[in-house]
């Protein structure tokens, strides 16, 4: 079983210095070559420590010989870190995204009423096209991708080509229920250098997970594939979709007990969003008291020496604050790709810019990181689920996104707020 283990007090500090020196040290020769001038060599270093700082509230995790410091940064020491690094580098044009959340199919056993996929009908994308634009992307610097479905492992050939066309550079890890997971599938995909899995765990009870996703199996099957990954030396992730009472009458705490007992690098909190399967939902609000509540109890987790054996925890809530990165779809730090081929500026945000198979995706890939030229304050999903209702409903619509035309009477006329005071700060450090 892969080595697990909390990053935390006098070792995380330590951690810390030899992470920055580490840096310093691998973009010094890019100085003495020339590639960079002394200006903009510490222009970079002054860059990559103000987004390192914002990483203070995350609990570390080593996962084998590399330690993560969150969600989407890749481990370090990696080539895949380093990727992610030279987003800091560029100064000429826009700092180009990292990270792209990729569904190379809509075939799935379960039936969850809250999938952001669930109307998003049409036909897998071509793979030979699929996998052209992988190789694109790790040239434009994704450092990590987070391959899904549907159930990934449902259509496993498309699985292992595309991880086979991920080459160092970046970082993959892949999203899945643990339906059609064998041991050799997994000991194939270990060899292709995928990190962990990330399994859903939307409730600590058997009975209600299965009902959730809508299948008796559904526990038996992904407590099955947590044995399996680890038994292939491949870590394991959760995410969880938690409503806000589930912050109140002791459910969060104890999805973290289960984490911990599946021996879990990182548990990820999904806002519930209007999305998909919930676009027309109403009862998704949580006050600014819910938020800081729920942000507390996250801090006490990851930070507090009691809670230094629980998984690190990964929490849209804090990350998509202002005050840390807000919202980064879009491009300004990750997007997504559905089964079918639509550009998306995020999973949760049902509009195109274009669709692969159709479109050339440079220019749609353009058109978006245009209308995203910088991480916002304001999130899209939420504000502007209505009107992506509304305009599915008078269309007659059957399926999701909405088309690039209909997709356009949305970002042609929303607000979204002011930039966030990282991005403000790293546009302005020339």
């Amino acid at each position: 079983m892969i080595t697990v283990s909390n990053v935390t007090g006098l070792e995380k500090i330590i951690f810390n210095l030899k992470l920055k020196m580490s840096i310093f040290f691998y973009f010094l020769p890019a100085l003495w070559k020339g590639e960079l001038s002394l200006k903009r060599f510490f222009a970079l270093m002054k860059r990559l420590l103000l987004f390192v700082s914002r990483m203070r509230h995350n609990k570390f995790v080593k996962i084998g010989d590399k330690t993560r410091l969150g969600l989407y940064i890749p481990g370090f020491p990696s080539p895949a870190f380093y990727t992610a690094c030279q987003k800091f580098s560029q100064f000429k044009e826009r700092m180009p995204c990292t990270t792209v959340l990729l569904s190379i199919t809509s075939s799935c056993p379960y039936h969850c009423k809250h999938c952001y996929q669930k109307l998003d009908r049409g036909k897998d994308v071509d793979i030979e096209t699929l996998i052209g634009i992988v190789r694109r992307l790790q040239e434009m610097g994704i450092a990590f991708f987070n391959i899904e479905g549907g159930e990934p492992f449902f259509a496993y050939g498309r699985l292992k080509r595309i991880c086979s066309a991920i080459d160092s550079r970046s970082e993959i890890w892949i999203n899945s229920t643990g339906a059609g997971m064998t041991d050799e599938r997994l000991g194939e995909l270990k060899e292709l250098n995928v990190t962990a899995v990330m399994f859903s765990l939307h409730s600590p009870d058997a009975d209600s997970f299965n009902g959730f996703l809508g299948k008796e199996s559904a526990w038996n099957t992904m407590e099955a594939g947590v044995k399996m990954c680890q038994d292939a030396d491949l870590a394991v992730a959760f995410n969880t979709c938690l409503m806000r009472d589930d912050f109140y009458n002791g459910t969060f705490e104890q999805i973290m007990e289960v984490a911990k007992d599946f021996k879990a690098c990182l548990i990820q909190i999904i806002k519930p969003k209007p999305a998909g399967g919930w676009l027309e939902k109403e009862d998704l609000e949580f006050t600014p008291q819910d938020i800081e509540f729920i942000k507390a109890k996250v801090n006490r987790y990851n930070l507090q020496e009691e809670f230094a054996e629980y998984p690190a925890i990964s929490a849209q809530i804090i990350e998509e604050d202002e005050s840390v990165f807000g919202c980064t779809a879009g491009g300004t730090d990750r997007f997504y790709i559905n089964a079918k081929g639509d550009l998306q500026p995020c999973e949760f945000l049902n509009i195109s810019f274009g669709n692969i198979m159709i479109d050339r995706f440079e220019d749609i890939y353009q058109k978006m990181r245009n209308c995203f030229p910088w991480g916002g304050e304001c999130y899209l999903c939420e504000n502007c689920s209505q009107e992506i209702h509304r305009l599915y409903q008078e269309n007659s619509l059957n399926s999701l996104p909405l088309t690039p035309e209909l997709s356009e009477q949305i970002y042609s006329s929303w607000e979204r707020g002011r930039r966030t005071d990282l991005y403000d700060r790293l546009e302005r450090v020339k």
